[in-house]
C-alpha cells in the first residue's frame, strides 16, 4: 500500500496557529513549475536520481561483492561520512542494525558505520576486530574526504602491522567517482597501490542523495535485504510525478508546499518524529538531506530528528508547550496487534487494567495517535505519513518522497539543492591547521 499523507491538521482552517489556507495553496500552484523541472530531467537525464528507480543492471555487481563480503566476513566496516554513511545506515536499519537491543544479538556478519572521527573510539574498534576475519568498504565521492582518508590509512597501516599486508585487495573495497586524468583521487591512490577493487560512485549523484546507488544499496545487500525492491518502492514516489498528476495528487510537492508556506508563516523548524525503532537512522539521515539541500542564502528551515514514542518524554514538553516555530511530521507505521500481548495478572498487578489483552503494538499506535491529536489541539502544525508496512518497497518510497519533497521545496525557495558551499570553507581550514599552517 502507498504512504497515506495527511496535512489536515497543520493548516489554520483546522487547528489555532496552523498555516494559513491561502499562502499553502499559492505554494502548491507554485510547484507545478518544479514538477515540469523535474519530469524534463527525467526525460533527459539530467538528474540521475530520477532514472535509478527503473535501473536493475547495476544490481548484479552490488549482490556480488556483498553474497562474497557476507559469506567471509565475521564483521564489516564502513567508513564514510555524511551521505556516504546515513543512507546504508537507514536501509541497514530494516534488517535490525542499531535497534536497540536487536541489534547485537541479530544474524552476522556484525555492521559497523564509523561515520564520526573519533580518536578512541577508532583506536580500541581497531583492537577489538577480528582483522582477518573483518571486511572494510572505504567510501568518498571525491576521494578527498579527510575523515576517510585518515581511517583508510589506519586501518591499512592495522593490517600490515598484524601481517595481512598481502590479503589487503581481499580485506578491502572503495566505492569512489571513477579516476580521471589530471584529478587527484587520495582514496583511490591509498587504496590503488594495494590493488583494492572499487565500485564506481555515480559522478552525478551527490551523497546526500546516493540512498538509491550502490553507496546505500551495498550495504543493504550486506544485510540481507531485496535491494530491488527498494528501487521499486522509490519508483511508486516518483510515479505521480512522471504520470503528470496536478500538484494536489503528489505528496511530495504537497509537502514542499507545506514546508515553503510553513517557513513564511514562522515555522522555521521541522521535526520529523518516527514511532518505529527501525526508522531512527532515516530521521537523522533527513537531517542531513534537508539541512545540507535547503539552508542556502538565508533559506532554509532547521530539521530536527525525534523518535516516538521516546521522545514524548524528552521533546514533546517544548513541542507542545514551546514557540509556535515547528511544522511536525509524525511518520507511523501500522503497529496494532503487534509483539508482545499482555496478560490480565499482569495488568493487574501493573495497576493498568486496560492492559489487559492488548499487545505492546497497541499501546504504540495509541501513543501516536494521542500524540498527533495533542499537538493539533494545542495548535501545533502537524502532518502525517502512515505506512501500513515497514519493507524494502516502503522505505524506498519513504526515501524518494522526502528527495523528491526536498528538491521541489528548493524550487520554490530559487536556491540549488545540490550544492554546499558552505561546507567547503571548513574543510580547508580543517587541512590547513592538520599541516600546522
Amino acid at each position: 500500500m502507498p504512504i497515506v499523507q495527511s496535512i489536515d491538521n497543520a493548516l489554520a482552517d483546522r487547528i489555532n496557529g496552523g498555516i494559513p489556507k491561502n499562502s499553502f495553496e499559492a505554494a502548491l500552484a507554485n510547484t507545478a513549475n518544479a514538477l515540469d523541472w523535474l519530469r524534463a530531467r527525467h526525460a533527459n537525464g539530467g538528474l540521475p536520481l530520477l532514472n535509478l528507480p527503473d535501473r536493475r543492471e547495476d544490481l548484479d555487481a552490488i549482490l556480488t561483492v556483498a553474497e562474497k563480503f557476507r559469506v567471509e566476513a565475521s564483521d564489516i566496516v564502513f567508513m564514510g561520512t555524511g551521505g556516504s554513511s546515513l543512507g546504508g545506515q537507514t536501509l541497514a536499519q530494516l534488517a535490525g542494525h542499531a535497534v536497540p537491543g536487536l541489534g547485537l544479538l541479530r544474524d552476522g556478519p556484525r555492521l559497523h558505520f564509523l561515520d564520526n572521527l573519533d580518536p578512541v573510539t577508532f583506536a580500541d574498534v581497531l583492537a577489538r576486530l577480528p582483522l582477518s576475519d573483518t571486511r572494510f568498504i572505504s567510501i568518498s565521492k571525491s576521494g578527498g574526504t579527510a575523515e576517510t582518508l585518515m581511517q583508510t590509512s589506519a586501518v591499512l597501516e592495522a593490517l600490515s602491522g598484524a601481517g595481512l599486508s598481502r590479503d589487503i585487495p581481499q580485506l578491502f573495497l572503495g566505492l569512489s567517482e571513477p579516476a580521471v586524468p589530471g584529478k587527484r583521487n587520495g582514496l583511490r591512490a591509498l587504496l590503488e597501490a594495494y590493488d583494492v577493487a572499487f565500485l564506481e560512485h555515480d559522478t552525478k549523484v551527490g551523497g546526500r542523495f546516493s540512498v538509491l546507488t550502490n553507496v546505500g544499496l551495498l550495504a543493504a545487500a550486506m544485510a540481507g535485504l531485496d535491494i530491488a525492491a527498494v528501487r521499486a518502492g522509490a519508483a511508486n514516489a516518483l510515479a505521480p510525478v512522471l504520470m503528470k498528476k496536478p500538484p494536489k495528487d503528489v505528496p511530495a510537492a504537497v509537502g514542499a508546499a507545506l514546508a515553503f508556506s510553513g517557513a513564511q508563516a514562522g515555522k522555521t523548524i521541522s521535526v520529523l518524529m518516527a514511532y518505529a525503532d527501525r526508522l531512527e537512522r532515516f530521521t537523522r539521515w533527513y537531517v542531513q538531506l534537508w539541512a545540507e539541500s535547503l539552508g542556502k542564502e538565508g533559506h532554509g528551515t532547521t530539521p530536527v530528528a525525534a523518535l516516538g514514542p521516546v521522545d514524548q518524554h524528552s521533546q514533546q514538553q517544548l513541542f507542545i508547550a514551546g514557540p509556535r516555530d515547528k511544522l511536525i511530521t509524525v511518520v507511523t507505521v501500522a503497529t496494532a496487534g503487534e509483539g508482545p500481548r499482555i496478560e490480565q495478572k499482569f495488568a493487574t498487578l501493573a495497576g493498568e487494567p486496560d492492559f489487559s489483552g492488548k499487545s505492546v503494538g497497541d499501546l504504540v499506535a495509541a501513543q501516536s495517535r494521542a500524540m498527533v491529536e495533542t499537538f493539533a489541539r494545542n495548535g501545533v502544525a502537524v502532518r502525517t505519513l502512515h505506512l501500513e508496512t515497514l519493507d524494502e518497497a516502503s522505505m524506498g518510497e519513504l526515501l524518494m518522497h522526502f528527495m523528491l519533497e526536498t528538491i521541489i521545496t528548493s524550487q520554490l525557495m530559487e536556491i540549488d539543492a545540490f550544492d554546499q558551499p558552505a561546507v567547503e570553507e571548513a574543510k580547508v581550514l580543517a587541512k590547513k591547521y592538520l599541516a600546522g599552517k
